[in-house]
């Protein structure tokens, strides 16, 4: 809460301070305009000799009617402008929580997760504006001026009123959260847990089909769904149940005004007039304790939200944070990056995901980094691209740390993964992805050159034709071409290679191989995979195994010293195979 509360409420507390002054005007104007209709009512029926008599309350009538439209209307428009003003930095705030490890996301966070986050806690924060923290200060300051007012012909009755009210204020919420609570944790779990399934729906419908186990999951998701809705129903029932009760509480507030004001008038402590303008007022002060209840009851799914923006939110501290984050390396046209005795584990108490890692990789070399799942890859990936910073030993580009970069990275290491998305927009606009500035010319020489023009020219508008979601006009190896031409507009001397022919038959696989290649040179490339396909082509290959190097060299030095690496090999290459790789790589297939 203190990260994702209080320092927005301290850099826009002119504008809530305003919004809660302007709503409690409003409902001030509210409690004037029945005031006053009361006691014109009383001065009314007594009829006055002269229309000069109940001239005055007939203006405030007038004058707080039209001043609590204004004021309500004012207030609205203030509290949801800071509200709007605070929620854009909170998700600009996010977005730069998440930027960091955005070509890795996968591995830190599940997407139904950042749906969740995304969709429905942010949500939350601006109900605690809204629906808590305004209502409820305002709640406040009207009760304390109600008391007061009151104060001033009966002190006895104002306390005893006042304590009457707390029944409203705190009582009646803290019974509220008790009842209600839970069912609004509850369903905040069940929505997060939606959102997960929309992401198996979305994501793994093919397979659940091809299972034949498609009804198992929407029964699976018709199940949540239904619990979704008996917990929202229940809570519609508690809410019926609290607003009935609340009338009850406020009618009786009603009826000991009544008995007081006609108490006090017939003693002669106040005018007969006054009754009606104190019991009509009374609606309107109760009415602003009404929302308290719902207020106080949404606290719980406050606190979830904030637990699961606090995860998202969790980096290393001795990160640089955005603003540390200056372009104070303009030239950086080669890159050395060294490694010298790296280790760095996620939490003090786990195994080291790297482990004494030491290398060195000169601009323009290609480097294989190979091993199974676990084994370290990504960790080290991470490292490199200065998203974790190792608590022993350093990484550096050119002897500057790689943490330092911060968000400047992206200027010198560019990634192309497995899975490149393709945004539903224009051909051209997916290429000019890499290089806002890029000029048609280029666009078309960076499709050249990745073999991709010809086809381009034939789409029905040629470079403005839509792609369509995540480029379905395009096949898989057609794909990463065109994000490979994105890279080659960015112009970074350093490209990752996460995986970029996972899932391609080998044909295609070596013809991308071979674009990636002979476009890319020059270039840096870390190449992370699983398999040995290609590796004859790098100058340096990195096997990793629980995070240490367990072989280092180039294929022939690893071929000739490492038996284990020359059985993985034989079996990774099969013979039909290897005369294509071992063909150069400008010969068609």
């Amino acid at each position: 809460m203190k990260e994702w509360f209080v320092p927005y409420a301290q850099k826009h507390w002119r504008g809530l301070v305003l919004s809660a002054v302007l709503m409690f005007f409003a409902l001030f104007c509210a409690a004037g305009l029945l005031f006053t209709s009361g006691y014109l009512i009383s001065k009314a029926a007594l009829q006055p000799e002269n229309i000069l008599m109940i001239y005055v309350p007939i203006v405030g009538v007038r004058a707080f009617g039209i001043f609590r439209a204004v004021f309500q209307y004012a207030g609205r428009l203030t509290s949801h402008s800071t509200i709007l003003r605070i929620l854009s930095e909170m998700r600009i705030r996010l977005y730069h929580c998440l930027e960091p490890a955005a070509l890795f996301i996968r591995s830190r966070f599940r997407t139904g997760d950042l749906l969740g986050v995304l969709s429905d806690d942010i949500e939350h924060l601006q109900d605690i504006f809204l629906r808590t923290a305004l209502p409820g200060g305002t709640a406040l300051l009207i009760y304390a001026l109600w008391i007061g007012f009151l104060g001033w012909f009966d002190p006895v009755f104002a306390i005893l009123l006042g304590l009457y009210f707390l029944i409203l204020l705190v009582v009646f919420p803290l019974v509220s959260l008790m009842w209600a609570g839970k069912a609004h944790k509850r369903l905040s779990g069940i929505r997060h847990g939606l959102y997960d399934k929309l992401t198996d729906a979305v994501l793994g419908a093919g397979d659940w089909m091809m299972s034949g186990r498609q009804k198992d999951f929407i029964s699976s998701y018709e199940g949540l769904e239904n619990q979704s809705m008996l917990v929202t129903r229940r809570l519609n029932q508690i809410k019926i149940w609290r607003d009935f009760v609340c009338q009850l509480l406020i009618g009786l507030a009603v009826i000991f005004l009544l008995i007081w004001s006609g108490h006090m008038a017939s003693g002669g402590h106040m005018q007969s007039t006054l009754i009606a303008a104190f019991v009509l007022v009374t609606f309107t002060i109760s009415e602003s304790f009404v929302p308290v209840s719902e207020a106080v009851e949404r606290l719980p799914q406050y606190r979830e939200a904030f637990t699961r923006l606090s995860k998202v939110d969790k980096r290393d501290p001795e990160l640089p944070s955005v603003a540390d984050s200056q372009p104070v390396w303009p030239d950086m046209r080669e890159i050395i990056i060294e490694a010298n005795h790296v280790f760095y584990r996620y939490k003090k108490k786990d195994e080291w995901a790297l482990q004494d890692l030491s290398f060195r990789i000169g601009q323009g070399e290609r480097v294989a980094l190979i091993g199974r799942s676990g084994a370290g890859k990504t960790t080290l990936i991470h490292t490199i691209y200065g998203a974790l910073r190792p608590p022993r030993g350093s990484l550096t580009l050119n002897g500057v740390p790689a943490y330092r970069f911060g968000d400047n990275m992206s200027e010198y290491i560019a990634v192309l993964d497995q899975n490149p998305h393709l945004f539903d927009t224009s051909v051209r606009n997916n290429l000019a992805l890499g290089n806002e500035q890029a000029t048609e010319e280029e666009l078309v020489q960076a499709a050249k050159a990745v073999g991709l023009h010809e086809l381009i020219e034939q789409l029905p508008k040629g470079y403005r034709t839509q792609m369509h979601e995540a480029g379905s006009i395009f096949s898989g190896g057609e794909q990463e071409r065109l994000a490979l031409a994105r890279i080659l507009l960015k112009q970074t001397p350093v490209v990752i290679l996460d995986e970029p022919t996972v899932g391609l038959d080998p044909i295609t696989e070596k013809k991308l191989l071979q674009t990636i290649f002979s476009t890319l040179k020059g270039k840096t490339l870390i190449w992370i995979t699983h398999h040995l396909t290609g590796a004859e082509k790098m100058d340096q290959i990195f096997f990793m195994e629980n995070g240490r190097f367990c072989m280092k060299g180039d294929h022939r030095h690893l071929m000739r010293t490492y038996p284990r690496y020359r059985r993985l090999y034989q079996l990774d290459v099969p013979d039909h195979l290897k005369h294509m790789l071992d063909a150069p790589f400008n010969e068609d297939i």
